[in-house]
Parts: C-alpha cells; structure tokens; sequence
C-alpha cells in the first residue's frame, strides 16, 4: 500500500489518518517538516501509443549495474538492480517495470524504501522525497525464476530458459521480465552486467568484457560494461556452453563472436567477416558509434529472430546469413545508437536497416538498389499501411515498416542525388548519435539537408495509404 500525508482532513478521518502516519513512519517519511507534499508521484507509463504502460515519468536513468546470479539446474535467477537516476520532478514516489519475480527489498539513497506491486508496475516510495534536479540511486533485491513472454504478433522474448543455460533479449519489452528498470527507448543509460554463473559456461552480454573471476560454489563470475547509452530492450544476456572468436575490427573495436559448439565450424567463416562489412558500413553511415562489437549463433528453436542487441546481435542459426548480418549490425547506427524517440518510429530502425541491405548488395553484390525497389514495391504485403503509423504493436514488426520504411528513403535519394542522399544519412547519424530521434525529426533533418521541400515524398511513400500506380 502507497502511503501519503495530506491536509485539511475532517476529524471522521483522524483515526484513519493516525493510523496510516503510524504505518507510514516505519516505512517512509511521508512528508517535509513542514507539513505538506511538495512532490508528487512519477508517471506510471509514458503514454507510448502502443504500449501506454511502458516507461515511466518523474526521473531519467543514467546508469543500470545488475548483478545477477543463475542458476541453470532450477532456472532461478537472483538478481541486484543499482539504477542510478536524476529527478525531473519533485518526486515522492517512483516506479520501475517488472514482469513476474519477487522483490524481496528496496531503498533509494540506501534508505529503505515502500515497496508496492501492480501487474508489471514496482512502485516505490522513498523515506525522503528527491527534489528535482537531484541524482538519487534505487537499489532493488529480486530472484525467482523469469517467464518470458508472448508478444501481440505471437513471438516470444524476454529471459528464455534453455536445457544448460539462457538467452535474454528484449525487443520491444522483454528486459522487464530480468530487471527492473525504465523500459522505454526514451531513457536510455549505460551498464555495468555481472553474471555469476557455473564454471564451465560461458556468460556473455553487451559491451566489453572487464574481468572474469572465480566464485564461491564453483562458479564465475564475469562482468560486461556498455558505455554508451544503451535502449533497455538491446540488453542482452547468453549463458550456456558457446565456442568463442575475439579479434578487433576498424582498428581499435574488440570484436568478440560466439556460437554454439555444434554450429562453430560453420558459422566461422561468416563470423570472420564481421570487421569488413563494419568497415564497408562506416565507409557509408559514418564513425561505427560503440566501443565494442559482436555477434552471437544459437541453435534454431529457441528464437524465431535475429535482433540486433547492442554491439552483440544474436542470430539463430537458420537466420546466420550475409544479408542478415549486414541488416542487424546496421542496427548498430540506427536504432541502437539513434533510437526511436516511441514505437510508432519503429521504421527508422528495420526500414533503415532494410535499405543497408540494399545498398550492400548495390556495391559489393551488383544488384542495384532500384531493383530491390521494385521488387518490394511489387509485392502486396508491403501496401497493408503505411510504415510510419502501424495500426497496432502486433504490426510493428511486419513487412511494411521494413520493406516500405526501405522504399521511402530509396525514393528519397532518388529525389535529392546520390551526393545529397549519402551526407543525409550520415548526418543523421551523426546528428543524434547515442540519442532519441522521431519520424518528424528525420523529415525534418531531410528537408534542411536537401534544402528543398521533401512532401511529396513523405505524403506518397511515408504516409500514403495507398499504392502509387507506377514505382
């Protein structure tokens, strides 16, 4: 129960009131000295149109450090979230996003704090109020063992138990069923992921590896870092029995791949090719925006999907091709470092990284990107509606926001130049690296570029509802 201090009450409420200040000074503090509350609760989801729920108001995450500690034998994972944040608001109460496991405590500043579940809401109310402005750090102990869950267009994400280990991804909420945190694309952070495991797995996650050590009960415990900021839905977490690559890319990046032992042999070659096409991509978008890079084969079965984790996309097998690597380390310029501003701008990720496909195979396969244009503006699917407005979170992910998102910007460089198309994309790049960008943001970044008015492009190909009669 959420507890607060409020004046002006009739005397028929004064029992009730002592009673409720009784509870309330064992737990919290529920008001200043002087008697009223200046601050006022967070915002329990962030009105995202598809996923209202989703994020939360009141604060900005700067830096998430889990330690986590699974357990392969009985699925139980036991888990420390320090989130360290700073107020927006006068904040007297916060929440985090949390689906399933139990929160055994929390405190924010080292204080204990209140603690309130609703459904996938963790609400919790500080002993003192954190003033605006204020960095304030929320530390929350859980364990349990993760379910995943079922997404609208019936695929599966979230922390997947396997038969000697897991796979974490999160696209588009999947991370709250491991950690509690602010899972919207709007606050992102960097992390520091330590995960204790038993010696003789490996445990892999995002960023660079800082130490691997010996832990009590036969385990190891190993610990990765991600500086740059970081969407909570591209963490990601790998435990299990993985054969290992290390090598460097554009000269200074550590590449780090991994796959299973059964797929090792195989997959080598193409893993190998990992450090030319980021070159050949910086050589088009731009600075390659993160300190380390990456990739991750699984057997088939257990995802239905490549996804482009930040600096360590995970592929399974049957998905472990040229064309699939080059769309999800594309991902690593758009979408990981510019991240969509809400879901309804889900086409700047995967039609972006859809027209990198096209332009790979323009320059390093012969095949013009005008044929790949035409190829998709012929098949049907791709008309169901338009890529910048989805009709519900179960189409965020279907052919249009791909293959549409990807025809819009060919049309785009059709209609400006090569020239002007090529310094459009990497200053988009480059304009909001590590930050949040919107579909309004990335017309109006267009039309300042070109320096000419861009609607009819965005009326026909962004936003048209209808197939035009010639490509």
């Amino acid at each position: 129960m959420i507890l607060s201090s409020r004046t002006g009450r009739s005397p028929r409420a004064a029992a009730s009131l002592a009673a409720a200040l009784a509870v309330c000074g064992l737990l919290a503090s529920c008001a200043p000295e002087d008697g009223g509350v200046r601050g006022t609760p967070g915002a329990s989801g962030l009105r995202d149109p598809y996923f209202p729920k989703l994020g939360n108001g009141g604060y900005d995450v700067g830096h998430y450090a889990l330690d986590l500690a699974f357990d392969p034998a009985t699925g139980r994972l036991d888990g420390t979230a320090r989130i360290t944040a700073r107020a927006t608001q006068d904040l007297s109460a916060l929440n985090l996003d949390l689906s399933g496991l139990t929160v055994e405590g929390a405190a924010v500043d080292g204080a204990e704090a209140a603690v309130n579940r609703a459904g996938g809401e963790l609400t919790l109310r500080p002993r003192d109020e954190v003033p605006r402005g204020a960095e304030f750090t929320v530390t929350v102990d859980y364990s349990g063992v993760p379910e995943p869950l079922t997404d609208a267009d019936g695929s599966t994400e979230g922390w997947m138990n396997t038969s000697g280990g897991a796979v974490a991804v999160g696209e588009p909420a999947g991370s709250t069923t491991w950690f509690p945190g602010n899972h919207h694309p709007s606050d992102k952070a960097s992390y520091e992921i330590a995960l204790t495991v038993p010696s003789g797995l490996q445990a892999l996650s995002n960023g660079v590896r800082v130490s691997s050590a010996a832990a009590p009960g036969g385990r190891t415990r190993t610990v990765w870092r991600s500086s740059e900021p970081m969407a909570s839905y591209l963490a990601t977490v790998m435990i299990g029995r993985y054969e290992t690559t290390t090598g460097t890319a554009l000269g200074t990046v550590p590449v780090l791949t991994a796959a299973d032992p059964a797929l090792a042999a195989s997959t080598a070659p193409l893993r190998a090719e990992l450090p030319t096409v980021l070159a050949r991509q910086q050589d088009r978008f731009g600075p390659y925006p993160f300190g380390a890079a990456g990739a991750v084969v699984t057997t088939d079965g257990l995802l239905g999907y490549a996804l482009e984790t930040q600096t360590r996309p995970v592929f399974p097998a049957g998905s472990f091709d040229r064309t699939t690597l080059v769309h999800e380390l594309a991902h690593q310029w758009f979408g990981n470092s510019v991240t969509p501003e809400s879901w309804r701008d889900i086409w700047l990720n995967e039609g972006f990284a859809t027209y990198a496909e096209w332009l790979y195979a323009e320059e390093y396969g012969s095949v013009p990107a005008r044929r790949s244009f035409e190829a998709a503006f012929a098949d049907e699917d791709n008309w169901a509606f338009p890529p910048a407005d989805p009709p519900a979170a179960e189409n965020l992910f279907d052919p249009p926001v791909y293959q549409r998102g990807a025809m819009v910007l060919h049309k785009l460089r059709e209609t400006v130049g090569d020239e002007v198309f090529d310094g459009l994309l990497r200053g988009w790049a480059a304009g909001h690296r590590h930050g949040n960008a919107s579909t309004e943001d990335f017309t109006a970044h267009a039309e300042a570029v070109a320096g000419r008015d861009l609607a009819g492009v965005w009326d026909v190909w962004l936003y048209g509802k209808d197939r035009p009669e010639r490509p």
